[in-house]
């Protein structure tokens, strides 16, 4: 995904007698040894809702003809599936295979972080209150300046400034997603900045900072708690929190382009996902007991079984931990900014086909 990644996103370690459930963490497997573990036949009897699988399906088959000869005879029977039966345990009648993800808990238990393409407001020629330049990115490879020294003025005068914004936090925040849409005010135009390449330094999360600093307690850490903070700090003291990651992220413009995760597929919300790439190659197909919140980011007590496809990922998103793309804007931004919770995840594939036994990995991955 070009990425980003808020620590928030970080793996809750489950131990002791007492099973925590308060992030939607359940209980109902064996502990399982292995990462992927074959499934004969899978059991949920979650509200379902495959309504945008297909839609995202053709958008893998129409943009991508390599990934089509993969996964699209997957995809069909997939579709064959919703529209015939949609019961789990019909899955392996239509030949799909399934293999469940066995949780960082070895209980089934896989995180769900969200993500999101926020709107920045910029101007391209800055005045008193737009001041902050957004950059393309230079040529540099191993020697490009840190965050701090493209604070400091690294890169003035060599005309990578994309626009400029009305503070740190909104151009930050969209680093982290990775990409995002920018509205000129100066014109009322709006454009989507994609990734364009970073400068190859440590990721430092922010997040952890004010965790480890007590400025945020670990328990309220998330998206909007981060933005709340900086708006209640002075312009140095965020820019010296901001520095504490050296990584900086570069946008590129493209005028009227859908948003697109790492696999170039245009995304749809709440039918993509990004993930380890090295479990889950860039179009696979996922059965998942996604986790419903409330609006203050609780967990509501239920989960919703969903087809999702994997067409993202991210330095942070590592083996049994998924981010599920939440949509364009402010709302999207709220709502990806809650999910730490976790669901049932199984990895798919067709009988007889490139895909089949998704339960099989490379000979590095089986240690």
């Amino acid at each position: 995904m070009f990425k980003k990644y808020l620590p928030l996103a970080a793996v809750s370690v489950l131990f002791g007698c007492a099973q925590p459930t308060d992030r939607a963490q359940q209980y109902v497997d064996d502990e399982f040894n292995a990462i992927l573990n074959k499934t004969a036949v899978v059991e949920s009897n979650k509200p379902r809702d495959f309504t945008e699988f297909h839609r995202q399906a053709d958008q893998v088959v129409e943009n991508s003809p390599s990934m089509a000869k993969i996964y699209q005879p997957l995809y069909d029977q997939l579709n064959e599936w919703v529209l015939q039966s949609g019961e789990p345990t019909d899955l392996a009648s239509f030949g799909i295979q399934a293999a469940q993800l066995g949780g960082g808990d070895k209980q089934g238990n896989v995180l769900f972080t969200g993500y999101f393409s926020p709107v920045m407001e910029l101007r391209h020629e800055p005045n008193e209150k737009f001041k902050y330049p957004v950059y393309a990115k230079p040529e540099c490879e191993s020697d490009c300046p840190t965050r701090a020294q493209i604070y400091a003025g690294a890169l003035e005068g060599q005309g990578l400034e994309l626009g400029y914004a009305a503070n740190r936090i909104d151009p930050f925040l969209m680093e982290v997603q990775g990409s995002g849409f920018v509205h000129f005010e100066d014109d009322d135009t709006l454009e989507y900045f994609a990734y364009g390449g970073k400068n190859n330094k440590a990721y430092i999360s922010i997040g952890k900072v004010l965790i480890e600093r007590d400025l945020v307690p670990r328990a309220k850490m998330s998206m909007k708690a981060i933005k709340q903070w900086v708006m209640e700090n002075d312009e140095a003291t965020v820019r010296e929190l901001l520095e504490q990651n050296p990584s900086f992220v570069f946008f590129e413009p493209r005028a009227d382009a859908p948003v697109t995760g790492s696999a170039g597929i245009p995304l749809l919300p709440m039918a993509s996902v990004a993930g380890d790439r090295s479990i889950l190659p860039m179009g696979t197909p996922i059965l998942a007991e996604v986790p419903l919140l409330n609006p203050d980011g609780s967990w509501s007590g239920a989960h919703q079984l969903r087809l999702l496809i994997v067409l993202d990922t991210g330095g942070a998103v590592k083996q049994n931990h998924l981010d599920l793309y939440h949509g364009m804007g402010p709302r999207a931004g709220t709502e990806a900014g809650h999910y730490k919770h976790f669901g049932r995840v199984w990895k798919l594939g067709l009988e007889g086909s490139a895909t089949q036994a998704p339960w099989a990995l490379p000979p590095e991955k089986l240690q």
